[in-house]
C-alpha cells in the first residue's frame, strides 16, 4: 500500500511508505521471515526468526501508515515507535527486565540474571566522562540495581548512590543497538565482555554459554514490547573463544588418600566429626555439595548391616544469599539441579559409606526435620564452617607438595573423584549419568581426561579383532 503526503515530508521523515508483503527464506538450518517497505525511496528490511513475529511487525507498520504517522528514513521506523525507543535506556530495560524475571526465578537463577547484567552494562555505556570505579560500577549494579527489592526499598545505599546515578544517565539507548553502523560494534562489544571474567581472564565456556542466554533473552524481551524490531545477536556472527569444560585429572583424589582425607576430618575438634558424613556423600555417592548438605534421613532407602546400601535424593540446598532468596535465608531447599520439580535420583551407597552413615546416626542422631548434618546447637552448616574442615584436613592428611597441588583442593572434587572411579571402573556412561545427575553427553565431555587406565584393554581388543580378520583372510 502506498501513501503520499509531499507536502508533510521534511529532510529527515517522509509519510511516502510502501510496504511489501512478508517474504520467506527458506535456508538449509532455519527458515527466516523479511518484512519489507520504502519510505521516502529509501528501502528497508527487518528478518525476523518466526513469522509471528514478522506479521505482528509489518501489522505495527500498517497501523502507523494508517494513522498517519511520519516515518523516519534513515531507520524506517514510524516516529511514535522511534521516539520510544530513543527514550528507552538499557538501564531502565535491563531494571525493568529484572522485575519481569525475579518472581519465577530460583535464587541461583536471579543470582545469575544479575552477574551477567552486571558483566554486559560495562560495554553498553554511552560515555566515559566521569566514570565510576570499575568495581564500584559492579557493586552498584550486582548489589542493588538488578536486586528488584533493594531497589524497590528506597535509596541506594549512601556508598553507590553517586555511581546509580552516573549509570542512569550513561547507559546507551535501545535504538543504538539497532543502528546499522554502531549497532554491531556495541553487541560484538558486549559479547567479548561476557567472555571474560572480572580479573580479565577466559571464562568458561558453560559461563560463557550462559551470560549470553540471558543478554539474549533480556533483548528479547525489548523484541516483545516493541522497543526494537529485532534481536540483536541475530545480526552478528560471533563465536565464544575455545575453552575447555573437562575436569583436570590431578583434582582427582584416589582411594588411599580419600580415606586419610576423611580421617583428618574426624580427629579435628569442634563440629568437623559431625562432617564426616557430609564429605563421604561426596566421595562415595557423588552428591553436590548442596545435595549433601540437605540431606535427610528420608533420603535413605537402606542401609544394611553390610554390603551396598541405596539412597533416594530429592532436593539439595544451594547457597546463593539472603538478597536472592524469598526467605531471606541464604539457603533455601530446592529441587535437584537439572531435574524437573519432584524428581528424584537413585544413587548406590557403597558399603564404606554405609558403615560411615550408620555411625553418624548412631552417634549424633539427626535434626527433627530429618538433616544429618547441623551444627551442635541445630543451625545449618556454613560455607566457611565446612571449607575451613576441609582445607585443615588437607594440610594434615597430605604431603607439602600434594597440599600446593590441585589434588582434593575442593570438597567438589570429592564428587568428582566419584564419577571417575565409576567411569574406570567400566560402569556404563548411562547408568553413571543418572546416579550422578548429568546427561551423557555433559559426562563425558566433563570427565573425558579422568577416564584411565584402558588404553591397553583397547589395544587388546584391537588387535584380537585384526587377528581374526587375518585368520579369516588364510582361510578364504
Amino acid at each position: 500500500m502506498t501513501i503520499r503526503n509531499e507536502d508533510a515530508e521534511d529532510l529527515r521523515f517522509s509519510h511516502s511508505v510502501r510496504i511489501w508483503d512478508i517474504r520467506t527464506n527458506a535456508g538449509k538450518r532455519r527458515t527466516t521471515y523479511s518484512v519489507r517497505w520504502i519510505v521516502g525511496g529509501q528501502e528497508q528490511h527487518r528478518t525476523f526468526a518466526s513469522k509471528a513475529l514478522a506479521d505482528a511487525f509489518r501489522a505495527k507498520l500498517l497501523t502507523h501508515v494508517q494513522r498517519g504517522s511520519a516515518f523516519e528514513k534513515a531507520s524506517g521506523l514510524p516516529a511514535p515507535m522511534l521516539r520510544e525507543a530513543q527514550r528507552r535506556s538499557w538501564f531502565e530495560h535491563a531494571s525493568q527486565y529484572t522485575e519481569m524475571k525475579w518472581p519465577a526465578a530460583a535464587p541461583k537463577s536471579r543470582t545469575g540474571i544479575a552477574e551477567s547484567l552486571a558483566t554486559v552494562t560495562p560495554a553498553l555505556l554511552s560515555s566515559d566522562r566521569g566514570r565510576p570505579d570499575a568495581a564500584l560500577i559492579r557493586r552498584a549494579l550486582f548489589e542493588w540495581v538488578f536486586v528488584p527489592p533493594r531497589r524497590k526499598s528506597g535509596e541506594p545505599p549512601a556508598d553507590l548512590r553517586a555511581t546509580v546515578r552516573w549509570l542512569e544517565r550513561n547507559t546507551i539507548a535501545l535504538a543504538d543497538l539497532e543502528d546499522r553502523t554502531k549497532g554491531p560494534e556495541l553487541t560484538r562489544r558486549a559479547l567479548d565482555r561476557i567472555a571474560l571474567l572480572i580479573d580479565g581472564s577466559q571464562a568458561a565456556a558453560k559461563t560463557i554459554a550462559r551470560k549470553r542466554a540471558i543478554f539474549y533473552n533480556a533483548l528479547g524481551y525489548a523484541v516483545e514490547l516493541g522497543l526494537i524490531t529485532d534481536n540483536p545477536l541475530d545480526r552478528v556472527t560471533w563465536s565464544a573463544p575455545l575453552t575447555t569444560e573437562s575436569i583436570d585429572r590431578r583434582v582427582v583424589v584416589d582411594r588411599q588418600r580419600a580415606r586419610t582425607l576423611l580421617t583428618a576430618v574426624a580427629v579435628q575438634t569442634g563440629v568437623a566429626p559431625r562432617l564426616v558424613a557430609l564429605f563421604a556423600l561426596m566421595y562415595y555417592a557423588a552428591l553436590r555439595p548442596s545435595e549433601a548438605l540437605d540431606f535427610r534421613v528420608e533420603n535413605i532407602v537402606a542401609l544394611p548391616k553390610s554390603g551396598w546400601g541405596e539412597l533416594l535424593l530429592g532436593n539439595s540446598s544451594p547457597r546463593t544469599g539472603r538478597a536472592w532468596t524469598d526467605s531471606g535465608k541464604s539457603r533455601e531447599r530446592r529441587g535437584l539441579k537439572h531435574r524437573a520439580a519432584n524428581d528424584t535420583r537413585p544413587v548406590p551407597a557403597h558399603p564404606e559409606l554405609v558403615e560411615i552413615l550408620s555411625a553418624h546416626l548412631g552417634y549424633f542422631g539427626n535434626a527433627p526435620d530429618g538433616r544429618l548434618f547441623v551444627g551442635p546447637r541445630g543451625g545449618t552448616i556454613g560455607d566457611s564452617t565446612y571449607l575451613g574442615v576441609w582445607h585443615k584436613a588437607r594440610a594434615l592428611a597430605l604431603t607439602p607438595a600434594e597440599a600446593r597441588s590441585p589434588l582434593a583442593k575442593k570438597p567438589y572434587d570429592l564428587r568428582h573423584a566419584a564419577v571417575s572411579t565409576w567411569l574406570n571402573a567400566g560402569v556404563p556412561a548411562t547408568q553413571v549419568a543418572e546416579w550422578a545427575g548429568h546427561s551423557v553427553a555433559v559426562l563425558l565431555r566433563v570427565y573425558a581426561k579422568c577416564i584411565v587406565g584402558q588404553e591397553d584393554a583397547a589395544r587388546r581388543r584391537i588387535e584380537r579383532a585384526m587377528l581374526g580378520e587375518e585368520r579369516e583372510g588364510e582361510a578364504s
